[in-house]
């Protein structure tokens, strides 16, 4: 089926649907698990969860950021895209991420560029963003370890944010990797177009068995 069909079995499918799909697998969710992993209070999140709506009108996504960064990096910290140390290190991270999805994306025969939680506005990307969204907090994790052991910034780390696509995430396959979890998740979703019928495949939970060291036991 060329592309421009593809299109169209987005739009008789309805967005909606597939969020609803997707609802479990939300970035909050995984957020939320990303600080029982290492031992932080998860349950202002988990609320945030169940009180979201389609298309963020009560700005449920500010509230969980505002959350959620300075249980996961720190009291002091703040997210910001031009910074260095971890800030930069979460960019470098979420980059690696991203080309990975796309790569999946492509592979499965779609375009980056269609979009299910954010709305295109011209990114060529969108739909990478979208499925890599509930995978960030593996990175997030990565990132939170590497300021435990002391390490500041991109050139002591970039070993360890690359090897984010070889963590292993349990699946009905068993163990698989994160790289091959974003190839069928893509692939699912092709399939979801060709069928009429969603069914996503996702891990069974949107965090790996292990994510470094020093996690929370």
């Amino acid at each position: 089926m060329a592309y421009r069909s593809f299109g169209r079995v987005w739009q008789v499918s309805a967005p909606a649907t597939i969020r609803r799909l997707l609802r479990p697998h939300h970035p909050f969710s995984s957020i939320a698990q990303a600080l029982d992993r290492i031992g932080q209070p998860s349950e202002r999140l988990r609320r945030l969860l169940t009180a979201v709506r389609s298309g963020d009108p009560d700005n449920r996504e500010a509230q969980a950021a505002q959350a959620y960064w300075p249980l996961m990096m720190g009291r002091d910290f703040r997210r910001d895209r031009g910074a260095d140390g971890a800030n930069a290190m979460l960019n470098y991270g979420y980059a690696v991420l991203r080309a990975a999805t796309v790569r999946a994306i492509v592979s499965a025969g779609l375009h980056p560029s269609l979009s299910v939680h954010h709305r295109s506005g011209g990114d060529a990307l969108a739909l990478a963003d979208d499925l890599m969204e509930p995978f960030r907090s593996t990175v997030d994790l990565i990132v939170h370890r590497l300021r435990a052991e002391g390490r500041a910034c991109v050139e002591d780390a970039r070993e360890d944010l690359v090897a984010c696509l070889s963590a292993d995430f349990p699946t009905r396959n068993g163990a698989t990797p994160l790289s091959q979890v974003l190839v069928r998740l893509a692939q699912s979703l092709a399939r979801s177009f060709l069928d009429r019928k969603l069914k996503l495949d996702f891990p069974s939970r949107p965090l790996p068995d292990v994510v470094g060291e020093t996690e929370h036991a």
